[in-house]
Parts: structure tokens; sequence; C-alpha cells
């Protein structure tokens, strides 16, 4: 892989920044070139010599053979880990430089948690997308943890995640309260709060356990005295939903951006049910298209307290 004895190149020396996001996206690609070189839209060839160049222009070795693929030295490792943030940035100021002429015009990589899929957030994309037709959202819905590490790699622009994640830029959009959601049946039903330890032998409907909602739920039950028996695990609040209507079990919920068939909400006494909602961003300034959404969702979310 590395000649020590082999001059440095000019090549890495009037192109460092190329050859640094490759070797950030080598690494990402868990050192397959052939897919590193894909996802970048050049010939691996090409990658292959910018990194040697960078090697070289460094005079240290930065890959070594790995069976199939290529494995990056510690040198390396720390070298993506010290360049990713500082290129993301860069790549920013130079969108953002871009679409000064015209920032009605232009594409946002947008994500949401898997729970977001009806409710506030399609309501709020709808309307800016009305309000600003010229620009194309393209939209990712996953787990809270693969959002973050989207937004790490530069792959999401903006994204909204429960709870903050510190490892982002992020603000605090809301603070979202949590109800008992009850069949219109069940006994409770026609109260206006409850303690939760009157749940406490009741079968629930809960997200799976990597998710937040389901770990405050398990949080907030044991601090009640009581395990929670969870019956169903659903990652759509939606399908929770349709399961309490059904009479199926009982659920910690964000209340329903609109009325259920079968369900009815009763608050939780305590001030400790709530989560905060998060804005999260790839970098600390983004560029004038991306920050047109950033900005809009700052202003819909003064009105609501969103469902995720």
């Amino acid at each position: 892989m590395y000649d020590p004895n082999m001059e440095r190149s000019s090549d890495a020396r009037t192109a460092p920044l190329t050859a640094l996001r490759e070797l950030v996206e080598l690494a990402d690609q868990d050192g397959h070139l052939t897919e590193a070189a894909a996802a970048l839209g050049i010939p691996q060839s090409t990658m292959s010599r910018r990194i040697h160049a960078l090697e070289r222009h460094l005079g240290m070795a930065l890959t070594v053979p790995r069976g199939r693929a290529i494995g990056l030295t510690t040198a390396a490792i720390d070298l993506v880990g010290a360049v990713r943030a500082p290129l993301r940035e860069i790549d920013a100021a130079l969108v953002d430089l871009a679409e000064a002429a015209d920032p009605e015009h232009g594409r946002i990589r947008f994500g949401f948690p898997l729970t977001m899929g009806a409710g506030e957030v399609p309501d709020l994309l709808a309307v800016f997308n009305r309000e600003h037709p010229g620009i194309r959202l393209d939209l990712k819905q996953a787990h809270g943890a693969e959002l973050v590490a989207d937004l790490q790699r530069g792959i999401l622009d903006l994204a909204i995640i429960i709870p903050p994640p510190p490892e982002v830029s992020h603000e605090v959009l809301a603070r979202q309260t949590i109800i008992a959601a009850l069949p219109d049946v069940h006994p409770l039903a026609g109260v206006r709060s409850i303690t939760l330890d009157r749940l406490a032998y009741e079968e629930f409907i809960a997200t799976p356990a990597s998710y937040n909602l389901r770990v405050l739920t398990d949080h907030w039950c044991q601090a009640s005295g009581f395990d929670p028996e969870v019956k169903i695990e659903v990652t759509e609040f939606s399908t929770i939903r349709e399961f309490v209507g059904r009479g199926m079990g009982v659920a910690l919920l964000p209340p329903a951006v609109r009325p259920v068939d079968g369900i009815t909400e009763v608050a939780l006494d305590g001030a400790e049910y709530v989560r905060e909602v998060a804005l999260c961003s790839a970098v600390r300034r983004p560029g004038r298209v991306v920050e047109r959404l950033r900005d809009f969702v700052r202003e819909y979310a003064a009105a609501w307290a969103i469902e995720g």
C-alpha cells in the first residue's frame, strides 16, 4: 500500500479536500473501495490514486490491506474523526454561496422518526411544499440512532429527533406531554386524570425496547411501583392507537393530533410525563435552502406539541 520512499505528491497539495472527502467515504463504507468510489461517482482508480497521494503528502500510511477491503490505520481513523465535521461545514458554505442567487430552488434531505408518519410532521411539510414549490424534499423515516448517524455522515441536512441527541447540533422545539390512551369502555375513561399506578394491572401496548418512549414508559412505571406488562410491541403510534381502540390494552402516548375512534385520552398526574423534541442539523450554518425549512419548522413548532 504505502511506500515511505516515494516522493510526496503535488496532487494531495493541490486538492487535499478531495482526498480527505474520499478518505471519509472509505471509512463510511467500511474500507470497501468499490462502494466508496461509487457513492462519490468517481472511478475506483482515481480514488485509490488520490488516497495514495495523500499518504505520500502526509508521510504516513493511511490504509493497509484487509482481505477484499482496505483497512484504515489508527492515524487514518483519527484523521477522519477530526476532519468529518469541518468538511461538512465547508460543503455547507459552498452550497450556501451557490444558493445565494436563487434560495427558492434546491434540495433538502430531511429525516424524522418512524413514529412521526402521521400528524404534525406531514402537515408542516405539506404547508412548506405549498409555500416553496421550487424546493425538493428528500425524506427519510428511521430510528433516532440512524438519523443521528446520517446527520454525522452528511447524508441528511436536518432531522427531528426525540430526545435531543448530544452528538449533533440541535435546538429543543417543544416539550411533548404524554397521556394515557385508554379504550372508551375502560373504567377509567371517564375520569379527568389518573396517577400512573392505577394502570399497574393493565396490559400495555408499546413501542419496542430501543425506542425512547418505551424507555420512558418502563422508567415511569417502575418509578410508580410496577413493571408494565407489555402485551404487544408496535413501532407506529397510529397502529398502537388502533389496538387500544379495539380494547387490546392501554398505552402511554403523545396526544393524538386528531380524534381517534374508540380511544379516550386521560391526563397523568405529575409534571414528569414529558419529553423534549429537537430539531437537529448536520452543520452549524446550513445553506440558504436548508435554512428555509429550519426557520419554517421553528415557526410552525411554536404552535404545537409534536407527535413522535
